[in-house]
């Protein structure tokens, strides 16, 4: 039985079948048809690929390079398989003058290696790595095609959907996660025609296989301790996160990603996370994964996971403390836990919207609730010393002189009186340092609405 995944059978004729292929490509280009010897893998790929929208003359966008592809391929799962991936291709790349290609999931290459000047040549048509090379980028090639199908395959000649990589042939294998299955991307090789031969196939399908089975005895050892990370937010600019013990000291932007995705335990997209955190809309995609793998190392490779980003152990974090308090009326307890804004110099929307949210309803509790010590904490408090609200309710309940001018001095400076209710912005100025603009859903300015 012929193998549908293999594209020449044997005794064919490489020539005349590349003849062949040309006329079919050209056939389903302009008429939408496809005709014989066109073998139904490489026809449904076609078909993928138009409804993608990819032109026959489509080219590889490089998506990421430099810093960020290194900081990117460095966490990716398949660093730690780098090596054996070498070690049983490389000889044979090199010596055939051919290329080893390794992409990830989404067929982005992160690693192109193999003979220079087979290199030189590929890098005209952009196969190089931080090139996105998915099916639904430039139609249908080899790692594209195998991380699509999750099946190896082979490719070649005008079997290709962009006329600029028809010149070549390739075979690819997807590698699995051992542990979940999921596909972590796929291992290619690319040359000429000569690599249009079963055992091309068969070779990087061997090769995936010791990368999954490699990878499963790399797995760590499952954690004698499993207990909640604990993450203290508030009052600090950088936030502490304590792990089985161990205390580690989180930059801001990552204190800024810990406190989302200790809110959201079911996980946050890219997109859901690049609206979160970034008011710039200018900010790419790129610059937050480069965050998050640099996160990642700083975590262990254990505790954050992806599609979508999520982190794989409950979180206790102090912010939660004071939500749960509140909500049960506990407010002194909540006020006892609350020991200052919520990462007070983020200026990322999400936590800028948690962090008034949390303050409002604790200023809420205060001043329905009416007792005289937490007022005067609050009222005295870094965060509180300019809240008018505040101010007046506790003026209500403790009319002493001090509090009273304090009081005085505070509706002077914002230009109230004390027959007249504070506009709402007046204590916004308060509660949130960056009340001059508040981001909206997607990240972009609009004028405060208070």
């Amino acid at each position: 039985m012929i193998d549908p995944w293999v594209a020449l059978e044997p005794g064919a004729d490489p020539v005349e079948r590349v003849r062949s292929l040309r006329r079919a490509h050209a056939c389903f280009t302009e008429a939408g048809t496809v005709a014989l010897p066109v073998r139904p893998v490489v026809a449904d790929s076609w078909r993928r690929s138009a409804r993608a929208g990819v032109v026959p003359d489509a080219t590889a966008d490089v998506e990421m390079a430099d810093g960020d592809l290194g900081s990117y391929r460095a966490e990716h799962p398949l660093a730690r398989v780098m090596p054996l991936f070498r070690e049983l291709m490389g000889t044979f790349a090199s010596d055939g003058q051919h290329l080893l290609a390794v992409c990830d999931a989404q067929g982005r290459l992160l690693w192109v290696e193999g003979h220079p000047g087979t290199r030189r040549q590929a890098g005209r048509m952009n196969f190089v790595p931080g090139a996105r090379w998915s099916e639904a980028a430039v139609g249908t090639n080899a790692p594209g095609t195998a991380v699509a199908v999750d099946h190896p395959v082979q490719v070649f000649a005008a079997e290709h959907f962009s006329r600029r990589v028809q010149p070549w042939t390739c075979a690819a294998a997807p590698v699995h996660d051992p542990r979940t299955g999921r596909v972590l991307g796929a291992v290619d090789v690319t040359g000429g025609d000569p690599l249009a031969h079963p055992h091309s196939l068969a070779f990087v399908q061997a090769v995936a296989r010791a990368a999954e089975s490699h990878l499963a005895l790399l797995a760590p050892a499952p954690a004698v301790t499993d207990g909640p990370l604990e993450l203290t937010a508030l009052g600090r600019d950088e936030a502490r996160l304590v792990v089985d013990g161990r205390k580690t000291r989180l930059s801001r932007r990552h204190s800024e990603i810990l406190v989302l995705l200790a809110r959201h335990p079911e996980g946050l997209t890219g997109d859901e996370l690049l609206c979160a955190l970034y008011e710039d809309e200018s900010v790419t995609p790129v610059t937050l994964r480069a965050e998050l793998a640099r996160l990642r190392r700083t975590l262990g490779p254990d505790l954050l996971d992806s599609r979508p980003y999520r982190l794989t152990r409950p979180v206790e974090s102090d912010v939660t403390v004071v939500e749960r308090r509140l909500a049960t009326g506990a407010v002194t307890a909540a006020v006892a836990a609350y020991t200052g804004p919520l990462l007070p110099a983020s200026s990322a929307p999400a936590v800028v919207r948690l962090r008034r949210r949390l303050a409002d309803g604790l200023r809420t509790a205060l001043v329905a609730g009416r007792d005289p010590d937490l007022l005067a904490d609050w009222a005295r408090a870094p965060w509180g010393e300019d809240d008018l609200d505040v101010w007046r309710a506790l003026s209500a309940v403790r009319p002493a002189p001090a509090v009273r001018s304090r009081l005085e001095e505070l509706e002077s400076e914002l230009g109230v009186s004390a027959s007249r209710p504070a506009p709402a912005r007046a204590s916004a100025r308060v509660r949130d340092p960056a009340h001059r603009a508040v981001p909206d859903r997607v990240g972009r300015l609009r004028p405060d609405p208070r």
